[in-house]
């Protein structure tokens, strides 16, 4: 063979051999120390426990709030929808009333309107609706609007005389305020 093909094989006298790789006995036993080590993680100080058991809490704590956050706003939406669509029949309502008050001289469309009216005020009442009192009862301005003013005696102090318009609510919400006069 010539002296060409021999120093292929052998490492070149410029280069230098690797000085950290380990012997192969060195790296059978430290093979099993390094995975002991790997496996047994070192013990967290108290001080981190105490840090991970109050993020937990406070995590817990920022989701028990968001879900009753999420469902009050469940409650408000659908009582928005509510509303806004009671707030859309209340014209249908008004017309109702004023045929019922008009004099007619066939009863059987009398008794379709009243019919009619009667299925609204049964719908509202399934929505939660409720009509506000008004006449006889003292001027609340957190219900009523009071659009007249009327002296006389016969009436108490702020009583309500006479109501123009009906006012509704759902629940605490109001609808719509009731129009109405207010004695003395």
């Amino acid at each position: 063979m010539s002296a060409k093909k021999k120093n292929e094989h052998e490492p070149a006298a410029d280069q230098e051999p690797e000085l950290n790789a380990p012997t192969p006995e060195e790296a059978a036993e430290a093979a099993p120390e390094a995975e002991a080590k790997e496996q047994t993680p070192p013990a967290p100080a108290p001080e981190k426990k105490q840090d991970d058991s109050e993020r937990y809490l406070r995590l817990m704590a920022e989701f028990d709030n968001y879900k009753k956050r999420s469902a009050r706003e469940r409650e408000n939406i659908y009582t928005d929808v509510r509303v806004d669509t009671v707030t859309k029949f209340l014209p249908v309502y008004d017309n109702l009333e004023r045929a019922l008050k008009t004099e007619t001289a066939d009863e059987a469309y009398k008794k379709g309107v009243e019919m009619t009216f009667n299925q609204l005020l049964d719908v509202f009442k399934k929505l939660g609706v409720e009509e506000i009192e008004s006449v006889g009862k003292t001027f609340d301005p957190s219900v009523h609007n009071a659009v007249m003013h009327v002296e006389d005696e016969a009436y108490g102090e702020s009583e309500i005389v006479e109501e123009f318009q009906k006012g509704f609510r759902v629940g605490d919400k109001v609808i719509r305020f009731s129009m109405v006069k207010v004695a003395n």
